[in-house]
């Protein structure tokens, strides 16, 4: 596809699954990644070195490694993990690297952009936020003796295991600045990915960054929304397709979504009206296709994300125009610059560019 540019945000094996499909459909890519993760080496290397944590950021260098052989060496190299008990032990050579070129230029982006010019990616890996985060949920029967209880829990890690739900959350520092290259890259965007991945630790976090936020509401860009495929334990057990929608309407109640993507067998588990109404909440188009690894595992399968990808994009370059049923209570309709989802979808990725 000729000039598209894409944005895949997120965090984890989610976006790493997204990138290898994107880097086959976009032409200019850019992943926008979580900076929360509070555990192994990555957490280690935050607290040592008061860096952001690297190992998402790494995951998503990997996944725009080519398949070449230059690629894919390097693409293990990084994502190869010291074993044994010394103090190397756990930590991930990618995670190293990275801190290694931020400590020596002082610049987080540049050390980003270095590490993918050796890499030889087909793309470009920024962090959402310039410092570390951390993730403070609301979550209810954290102690299975009272069920209906709702407790506060912080960090990503406590998120990801808790044998609650979590319900809610929120970002510590509470107004995070933005990385600007970041916000550059989803206003200039043709699409805007978000997931698959953990829902509250990788999904929603770019969504409560203020300056990351705005910009995501007021972009030009079209905005593509892809399920998970099975429910993840601890954070979003039990939740349904449609659940997922809901709580992302709930952290983001002015963001429209034109189309939501999601797996044919994963959507047979819900209610089809159910999901087809939370979509349309979001101003969504529902999207069903067949993404999900053969192996029976709730992973995505790049290549069939890939051809899914495709067929969104060229309906949306192709048509004269498909408007998504209008969000309830209107969507982003009264946010400075914001009009109907679908109002320029008759111009080309070229057009688009020159009005921007």
């Amino acid at each position: 596809m000729t000039g598209l540019r894409a944005v895949a945000l997120g965090g984890g094996h989610g976006l790493a699954a997204s990138l290898r499909a994107l880097r086959r459909v976009a032409d200019d890519l850019t992943a926008i990644v979580t900076v929360a993760d509070d555990g192994g080496s990555s957490g280690r290397l935050r607290r040592d070195f008061g860096v952001l944590p690297p190992g998402d950021l790494r995951m998503a260098l990997a996944a725009l490694c080519g398949d070449d052989e230059w690629g894919t060496t390097w693409s293990r190299v990084v994502q190869h993990r010291f074993g044994g008990d010394r103090d190397l032990a756990g930590h991930a050579v990618g995670n190293l690297l990275i801190v290694a070129l931020w400590d020596l230029l002082g610049d987080t982006v540049a050390g980003l952009d270095w590490v993918g010019r050796l890499l030889g990616t087909g793309g470009r890996v920024l962090p959402m936020a310039a410092v570390p985060l951390d993730i403070v949920a609301e979550v209810v029967g954290a102690d299975p003796d009272k069920p209906d209880e709702v407790t506060t829990i912080r960090g990503q890690q406590e998120c990801a295991t808790t044998p609650g739900q979590v319900r809610s959350i929120t970002l510590l520092p509470e107004d995070p600045p933005a990385v600007p290259e970041a916000v550059r890259a989803v206003l200039d965007a043709d699409w805007v990915v978000f997931g698959p991945g953990s829902w509250f630790t990788s999904v929603l976090p770019h969504l409560l960054v203020p300056e990351l936020a705005t910009a995501l509401h007021v972009t030009t860009a079209r905005r593509l929304l892809v399920l998970n495929l099975a429910p993840q334990p601890g954070e979003t057990a039990g939740f349904s397709p449609h659940k997922h929608l809901e709580v992302l309407a709930g952290h983001a109640p002015a963001l429209t979504v034109d189309v939501v993507l999601v797996d044919s067998k994963a959507s047979d588990t819900d209610n089809l009206a159910d999901l087809e109404r939370a979509a349309a909440m979001l101003g969504a188009r529902l999207e069903r296709a067949d993404v999900a690894a053969a192996d029976g595992t709730p992973r995505h399968d790049p290549r069939l994300l890939a051809e899914a990808y495709a067929e969104i994009f060229a309906k949306f370059r192709g048509s004269e125009g498909f408007v998504p049923p209008a969000r309830h209570g209107g969507g982003n309709l009264g946010a400075p610059g914001v009009g109907w989802p679908g109002q320029a979808a008759k111009q080309t990725w070229g057009e688009r560019r020159e009005w921007r």
